[in-house]
């Protein structure tokens, strides 16, 4: 993160963003968090460290060239109409690298498959509750201590998150779509390692539930911010 803030590729305004408060903040955390994440996780399960990265790379995408859609719905029927959002990018890169991931770390198919569930749903749903500052990090800090005991994965994590976790809540830094996604694929593929066939079930149908619950949220928190913004305008016009 000191690295990037000393160079700044490209120019400071892009490493700035305005959060919920109004208050200028930095992005160099989300890249830094997510290159910790990778390498820690590739140097423990190689797969799941490709998964990290791949997701946070698409999540360095999202931060660098989304738009204003929100939810699933909004994505997918934009990509009906021909047009690839950032949203799908993201759905369809981090799905596929969770899969092989997953597929990578179990030996039997439905193993596999419900692994890379979890992997693509953890990352899906971190980056969902990172809608304040410290509330990705910090979740991923509260649910991957408990998994230390059976996963080294669960370690790199939590380090990762706690790492950055201070400047994020004291509102200094971001870590954006790249660092929420990686962090919770690392947090996902902690769950893999540590858990069987029962175990991997019921964290499927929590991130899918989870996920399903978010994308609700958003769609009524979009639907609300428009209804807002034309009242604003018609009450100036």
């Amino acid at each position: 993160m000191a690295a990037l803030r000393a160079t700044a590729p490209g120019g400071r305004e892009r490493w700035e963003r305005t959060n919920y408060a109004g208050r200028t903040v930095e992005l160099y955390a989300g890249p830094a968090t997510a290159l910790a994440a990778a390498i820690g996780v590739g140097r423990i399960r190689p797969a799941a460290g490709l998964a990290v990265a791949v997701a946070g790379l698409c999540g360095a995408y999202d931060d660098v060239a989304g738009d204003h859609r929100r939810g699933l719905r909004a994505h997918m029927a934009a990509l009906r109409e021909g047009e690839v959002t950032s949203g799908a990018v993201k759905l369809f890169g981090i799905s596929a690298a969770g899969l092989v991931a997953g597929a990578l770390m179990k030996e039997r198919v439905v193993d596999k498959a419900l692994a890379g569930v979890v992997i693509a749903g953890a990352a899906h749903v971190v980056n969902l509750v990172d809608v304040r500052p410290g509330r990705a990090a910090g979740a991923v800090v509260a649910l991957g201590v408990p998994g230390m005991v059976r996963s080294e994965l669960a370690a790199v994590a939590v380090g990762a998150a706690g790492a950055v976790l201070p400047d994020d809540l004291g509102e200094r830094v971001m870590i954006g779509d790249a660092g929420a996604h990686a962090l919770g694929a690392a947090l996902g593929a902690a769950v893999v390692e540590g858990n069987g066939r029962l175990g991997l079930v019921a964290h499927a149908a929590a991130v899918v539930a989870a996920a399903a619950c978010g994308g609700a949220v958003s769609r009524v928190t979009a639907a609300a911010t428009f209804r807002s913004d034309e009242a604003c305008r018609h009450s100036c016009e």
